[in-house]
């Protein structure tokens, strides 16, 4: 079973996005745990070296689902700002929402050509003889994805697919913004006051504290 998640700063400063990239390492961390595969999809940097604005996340295998579940929500921070210690804020926000791709970006599947190739890089005489990257190209805009990651064409085809699907979003909402404001939309409906998981510090330990927080008036 597969499942994409994005993780998201919303509209919050630096702080959040420290927040995205930790949160990040801590969902790889135990989906890898849990003898799952996890992959590092896409990402929007943030404004800060090793920050993000927001990443998305692809889990694969039977207990795909159940860390979705677990995950989805708010997660809040709380420890001072790495970047402004002297700031009066100690509660920082972060959104984590599942995200469904179809198969094929938005549009007509004859808009999109799917051609195989020979994977390039390290792997030795795997990667020199057999067929297995996968370029995906929207007709229409000629944007185009490569995914070579997987020894399987047809992993590698649904990560090219998935890759076109952002690029072609990303496209979308340089000319019509509907797409971005979709976008800002799940941004917007991080909860704040009722996480589901709870860290703390600057070495982002698992806070004990499990029940409904108080609604923060941090912005």
């Amino acid at each position: 079973m597969t499942r994409w998640v994005q993780i998201s700063s919303g509209r919050g400063p630096a702080e959040c996005c420290w927040v995205v990239a930790r949160v990040a390492e801590r969902l790889i961390e135990e989906a890898k745990e849990a003898a799952l595969k996890v992959q590092f999809l896409e990402s929007v940097p943030g404004p800060e070296p090793g920050t993000f604005k927001s990443v998305l996340l692809v889990i694969e295998g039977e207990g795909a689902p159940a860390i979705e579940n677990r995950w989805t929500g708010t997660v809040q921070w709380i420890g001072t700002s790495p970047f402004r210690p002297h700031h009066k804020r100690r509660n920082w926000y972060v959104g984590i929402e599942p995200v469904s791709f179809p198969e094929i970006p938005p549009g007509s599947a004859q808009d999109i050509k799917v051609e195989t190739m020979r994977s390039s890089g390290p792997g030795g005489q795997h990667v020199n003889k057999t067929e297995t990257a996968v370029r995906a190209t929207h007709i229409p805009t000629g944007l185009s994805a490569i995914a070579q990651e997987e020894r399987s064409q047809h992993l590698n085809r649904n990560l090219a697919l998935a890759r076109l699907r952002v690029l072609v979003e990303r496209e979308n909402a340089r000319i019509q913004g509907q797409a971005q404001k979709e976008r800002w939309d799940v941004h917007n409906a991080i909860e704040r006051g009722n996480p589901v998981r709870v860290f703390e510090g600057l070495e982002f330990r698992n806070s004990s504290s499990r029940t409904k927080c108080s609604v923060s008036q941090d912005r």
